[in-house]
């Protein structure tokens, strides 16, 4: 969105796959700010010491394909657990974003889908971009958004996310299933003869009605703040990015896939907590069904308590 906002310290994942290599492309079309500093890493378990000397052809080449963009870049190769290596590189350099490939080379070496990326969307304290191939720009973005403090968390990182200046943003909110449908069961219209039955009255069945107005009227309104929140944050440059918002029902994670697939999405961001305080949540739970299911993109933002970072 402009060169004054966006990522200064990148940590970015490369195996030598086609996933990893989409996460350099997805990354070179960013704008991100000139003081950016992009370390390529790659990693290999230690009793795979032979692939060491596969990944510097890889490295070599995303070196090169970025700094054609005139953006900064050191690579590094480092023996160790992929996950464990990447996270404790991003916590020890202060890394503002980790990009990396849904899949790897090798489920064994590389970094892949249910592996490497799960792992650090769960534990990592940075944001997390998971990459898939083949990338094809980020034409259409989604923010997914339920009103908490973990969605806040990224739409605050989204404000000064440089995202390409014809990207275009859209807000969505998932409200929750219907509980009930309007029919309320009715036993009987009738009393039998010479019995002493008790007759159920139908309920009108207008309360869920009213809920399920009320919740999309909470709803459209939580979708209007988000844009307007997103507008305020955005710096002049980046005023005319297009934002609309978009309102569905039912499953979150559901939803929000067949919105990604129906509307061509190519990046979603969502907030999460991840698995440090608790083990499971809904949000985190949304989070880690996109990442697996969603056909695209998808960029998890933790959130990060007041004095943590």
């Amino acid at each position: 969105m402009t060169q004054t906002t966006g990522p200064c310290r990148v940590l970015l994942g490369i195996d030598g796959s086609e996933h990893s290599f989409a996460a350099a492309a997805l990354l070179a079309d960013l704008p991100l700010p000139p003081e950016c500093q992009v370390t390529a890493l790659g990693v290999f378990l230690p009793r795979e010491a032979s692939f060491h000397a596969r990944l510097l052809p890889p490295l070599a080449k995303v070196k090169n394909d970025l700094e054609v963009r005139n953006i900064k870049v050191t690579t590094e190769t480092i023996a160790g657990n992929p996950a464990e290596v990447l996270s404790e590189f991003a916590e020890k350099n202060d890394v503002d974003l980790i990009v990396l490939g849904a899949k790897g080379l090798r489920a064994t070496l590389g970094i892949f889908l249910g592996g490497v990326a799960q792992q650090l969307i769960e534990y990592s304290n940075r944001p997390v971009l998971v990459v898939r191939a083949p990338y094809t720009g980020l034409e259409h973005v989604l923010l997914v958004t339920d009103g908490s403090s973990y969605s806040d968390q990224a739409i605050t990182y989204l404000s000064r996310f440089p995202l390409p200046s014809k990207s275009r943003l859209t807000v969505l909110h998932v409200l929750p299933p219907y509980p009930f449908t309007d029919v309320t069961p009715v036993l009987s219209t009738w009393t039998p003869r010479h019995t002493n039955a008790l007759l159920l009255e139908p309920m009108p069945g207008v309360e869920f009605k009213d809920i399920a107005d009320e919740e999309e009227k909470k709803g459209k309104a939580l979708i209007e703040r988000t844009i307007l929140q997103i507008q305020q944050a955005l710096p002049e440059s980046c005023k005319e990015l297009s934002i609309t918002g978009a309102l569905r029902r039912g499953d979150a994670a559901t939803e929000i896939i067949h919105y990604v697939a129906d509307h061509q999405v190519n990046l979603v961001i969502a907030g999460s907590r991840g698995l440090s305080q608790v083990q499971s949540w809904l949000l985190g739970s949304v989070s880690r069904k996109l990442v697996h299911y969603a056909n695209c993109s998808v960029l998890i933002v933790r959130h990060q308590p007041p004095g943590e970072r």
